[in-house]
């Protein structure tokens, strides 16, 4: 049902403003699933569970973070048949973000265009929605810094995040690739990201003992690196043995737009653009890794077989966004049922 109401609403969506629509779906989404309306319009989806990092994934098609920041539509996200949920990015305390306008649509290239900036209320008030969600799948919960934290103390907010955040997890997804954030992208450099995932990784066994419970930590990489700056990354992965990587976020690029007026807008762009420059770092670090590390492929997931090139290029789950606000919730079917025609001819 809400597959074929999709098509006829995205018309009146992306005559708003972009930032508009978005919150205008989510607050629908949210009041249908506190009226029990969205289940009764959900389609359930065929059963394709597999483990990764520990967890038992229902599918392997999830929802990337960005969408819901503050972790307040996970239950009407939920009935569109995700088999995990990654909302955030959150920082320790609320911040409002850049200023507007900063989200555009690029629909002749099926692009978005972002510049948010971490706007978010704050992980009280996340931690707060997050106990108050129906939803019992695999949760995954993106933290980053506030941006008015200098870099040189940036592990001090993930490590605030990533001790509120644990509880509640099941796993954790530490942000230093978002180009919305001032020098963000400078702790993806190999002395800063060797000190931050020295520091979260040891919080995190202090966390897990604590706990008596383990939850995974994996890192959120940029599409926008040379050879040398990923054959680095994965060696501080494998070095820190950290339990995944999400490939990738935005980029800055703006190659297959130039010739349209909105690429002078700046900030990360995602969809269609991303799909090559994705699979290109998902390539370059399964090669390096091996089968040592998970991979969450996500950017420009558009169709079934996109998401099957994710799987093809060495993805273990993918990650759909800017595909779900152009193709609606009939994208997530036709992913997980990809998949798992893909592993039935694996297994043939």
């Amino acid at each position: 049902m809400l597959s074929m109401l999709y098509p006829l609403a995205r018309r009146a969506l992306f005559s708003l403003d972009a930032e508009r629509a978005h919150h205008i779906t989510l607050s629908i989404l949210r009041k249908a699933a506190s009226l029990g309306l969205a289940n009764l319009m959900s389609e359930r989806l065929p059963e394709n569970p597999l483990t990764v990092m520990g967890i038992t994934f229902p599918n392997p098609v999830g929802l990337a973070a960005g969408l819901d920041k503050d972790g307040n539509c996970i239950d009407g996200l939920a009935t569109l048949g995700f088999g995990f949920i990654e909302v955030g990015t959150i920082t320790p305390r609320p911040q409002l973000g850049n200023p507007k306008p900063r989200l555009f649509h690029v629909p002749q290239a099926h692009g978005i265009i972002n510049r948010m900036g971490f706007n978010n209320a704050g992980i009280e008030k996340f931690l707060e929605n997050i106990q108050s969600t129906r939803w019992k799948g695999p949760l995954g919960l993106n933290i980053g810094k506030n941006a008015d934290t200098p870099i040189e103390n940036a592990v001090d907010d993930y490590l605030i995040c990533l001790e509120k955040c644990y509880p509640y997890a099941n796993y954790i997804t530490i942000n230093v690739s978002s180009p919305n954030t001032k020098n963000l992208r400078q702790l993806q450099e190999s002395k800063e990201l060797d000190s931050l995932l020295g520091s979260l990784k040891e919080k995190q066994y202090t966390l897990s003992e604590r706990h008596d419970r383990y939850v995974p930590i994996v890192l959120k990489i940029a599409p926008d690196l040379e050879d040398e700056q990923i054959k680095l990354i994965a060696s501080l992965l494998t070095r820190h043995q950290v339990d995944g990587v999400v490939a990738t976020n935005t980029t800055i690029s703006r190659d297959s737009v130039n010739h349209l007026p909105i690429a002078n807008e700046t900030g990360g762009l995602s969809g269609r653009p991303l799909f090559d420059a994705s699979n290109r770092i998902i390539r370059a670090l399964r090669a390096e890794l091996g089968d040592a590390i998970p991979i969450i492929g996500v950017g420009g997931i558009l169709s079934g077989k996109d998401a099957r090139d994710k799987l093809d290029a060495g993805a273990t789950l993918v990650q759909i966004y800017s595909g779900l606000i152009y193709r609606g919730p009939v994208l997530v079917r036709e992913c997980v049922e990809a998949l798992l025609k893909q592993k039935a001819l694996v297994e043939l």
